[in-house]
């Protein structure tokens, strides 16, 4: 049980990677909340797998703020915050409007440094016996931080802002003992996947086609990764991006004329 007596929070948890990665760290002896908008999934979520749920929009610096200190007031600390709040909004460059660019920004980028800063000044102002590792964060960014898709503008310029967030915020806390790393997935299995490139046969066999291994991601396999980056066993990393991504980063393909 690496996190018996440890506190997790997940955002963005009430269903795919979040919910994955919050029922990774509570089998392995964690405290865990899930914050997330949907009441209805989100609890339903929680109560299935035996974790708290609480309801805020991350994106709103009041509800961030009400949400930790809900969940320190309940579990006593917060060691582990995993940032994977996240939304899509699909809409050609010369047509995309700009309350559609502002809203995935605030739930993707905006979050990540509103819950990123809320827990690490808790985590600033609880000191450790042995004066240790104070706790790690781990926000979800993509493959596509470096990969654009043409009409998946906000979402693509999201997922850089956190990989030069997660970098930015690693310099920043290192002095206090926090570690930061993101994980940036390929195509993951899960009801975001489905409805911004999953959407039919077509669709899913492009997304085959740059996998070199021909399958998509599983949400389990992106929450083994943040249980990794959490633990001890990854004491030593701090400022990096993994990339679970079934090869596509490695693969260089032409595209069709």
């Amino acid at each position: 049980m690496r996190f018996a007596g440890k506190a997790v929070l997940v955002t963005g948890g009430a269903q795919g990677i979040g919910l994955a990665c919050a029922k990774r760290f509570a089998n392995e002896g964690a405290t865990v909340a899930i914050v997330d908008r949907n009441r209805a999934v989100g609890e339903a979520a929680a109560a299935s797998s035996g974790i708290a749920f609480i309801e805020a929009d991350v994106s709103k610096k009041t509800e961030v703020d009400a949400a930790v200190a809900g969940f320190i007031a309940t579990a006593g600390r917060i060691d582990v915050l995993v940032n994977n709040a996240g939304i899509t909004h699909a809409a050609e460059f010369l047509d995309l409007a700009e309350e559609d660019f502002d809203r995935v920004i605030a739930v993707n980028l905006k979050s990540c440094f509103l819950v990123g800063q809320a827990v690490a000044r808790h985590m600033v102002a609880t000191p450790t016996a042995d004066g240790s590792e104070r706790g790690a964060i781990i926000n979800m960014s993509s493959v596509n931080a470096i990969l654009a898709i043409p009409n998946q503008v906000p979402y693509v310029v999201s997922k850089g802002g956190i990989a030069q967030l997660t970098k930015v915020m690693a310099l920043s806390l290192a002095q206090h003992g926090i570690r930061v790393n993101a994980i940036g997935p390929g195509t993951i299995a899960t009801e975001l996947a489905k409805k911004a490139v999953l959407s039919d046969q077509a669709a899913s066999d492009r997304v085959l086609s740059r996998t070199p291994l021909r399958r998509l991601g599983e949400p389990e396999e992106v929450a083994s990764i943040a249980a990794f980056l959490a633990s001890a066993d990854a004491s030593y990393m701090t400022g990096q991006t993994l990339f679970p991504d079934g090869g596509r980063l490695a693969l260089n393909y032409t595209v069709a004329l």
